[in-house]
């Protein structure tokens, strides 16, 4: 069990290593969990960078890793009003005047704690945003803390994210992740051995500039697969965005996603709590190795959507308050 400095691929990055797991952490780039490997299983969960993908990570980390994007998704014309205010965002999807997935995903944070015990590794990361340090504040003008905290046992990764306002204000709370999760994840295997099931109910009716109408569609047969055997997601394009409804595994509700090796018999987890109230489903064309199922704590452009917080996942949080969330991955035999 072991905690170590390292330098990858160039950058500086944080080893956490048990006797069963490995996970690398880069704090300069948004704090992301690039790689998670089960030495035992010989199972590598996330899509990793290459040595000569560095560059396209610094520019990209949202396909690399646990990326966090605050706020999640696209956000229609790069603004909306809340609490009086207005705030304005550059756009960053012309095509379709939108603006995504936020910049804390490339932000620098300090690895603020690390502890060592017999049973658990955990290293805590922060990012502040205020005046001076602007990158975020320019655009959402909040002075505030996100803390990342990774714990490794020889069973899990858990992944909590916190944010705490230090703004005079309430502020608009909206996150997520775009973890891409490789396919095939372990060696001697095809991309056709594997399907993901998800916990989803609904799926929103998009526009042709990838923005909810309002409205909501029932799966059709295919999504339905996401309930029961599970859905294939290589072969064609995938781009689908759908509420939470838990699904039910060994007689017990469970909110995440589930890559199955049908071949192996062998399952990744990724869990998360009942703050994620949302999902995109995203496979980059459908020929990539990896496939993206992005937990939302808001449904895309949750702030411009005519409806209640409760069904968009709008959060505000009050001056001095706190919020925070928790996903985790671990594997299990089917």
């Amino acid at each position: 069990m072991k905690i170590e400095k390292i330098s990858w691929h160039g950058l500086d990055a944080v080893l956490l290593d048990t006797n069963v797991y490995e996970a690398i952490l880069i704090p300069s780039v948004g704090a992301n969990v690039v790689k998670l490997y089960n030495k035992v299983l010989k199972v590598d969960i996330l899509r990793t960078p290459e040595a000569d993908e560095i560059d396209t990570f610094i520019a990209r980390p949202q396909i690399f890793g646990v990326p966090l994007l605050f706020p999640p998704n696209r956000i229609e014309d790069g603004t909306y009003n809340f609490g009086g205010r207005k705030y304005e965002y550059p756009i960053t999807i012309p095509a379709q005047n939108n603006y995504h997935h936020g910049i804390i995903k490339s932000q620098a944070f300090t690895v603020t704690k690390t502890r060592i015990s017999s049973d658990a590794l955990e290293v805590e990361a922060a990012f502040y945003s205020n005046k001076i340090n602007d990158a975020i504040f320019v655009d959402f003008p909040h002075e505030f803390v996100c803390k990342i905290r990774i714990i490794l046992t020889d069973n899990e990764l858990t992944h909590i994210v916190s944010f705490t306002n230090f703004s005079n204000t309430t502020m608009p709370l909206g996150l997520g992740y775009h973890t891409p999760i490789r396919l095939p994840f372990m060696p001697k295997s095809e991309k056709s051995d594997y399907k993901l099931k998800l916990s989803v109910g609904k799926r929103w009716e998009l526009s042709d500039r990838s923005l909810p109408t309002g409205k909501f569609v029932d799966l059709n047969d295919e999504e339905l697969l996401l309930r029961t055997e599970g859905m294939t997601v290589t072969g064609k394009a995938i781009e689908i965005a759908l509420t939470d409804e838990a699904l039910f595994e060994n007689g017990k509700p469970y909110h995440g996603a589930i890559l199955s090796n049908k071949k192996n018999k062998l399952s990744v987890f990724y869990e998360v709590d009942k703050n994620f109230k949302h999902w995109t489903l995203w496979n980059n064309g459908g020929e990539v190795d990896w496939v993206c199922p992005e937990p939302q704590t808001w449904a895309i452009n949750a702030p411009n959507l005519k409806l209640p917080n409760e069904i968009t996942g709008m959060q505000v949080l009050k001056a001095g308050a706190s919020w925070s969330g928790t996903t985790r991955f671990y594997i299990k035999k089917m």
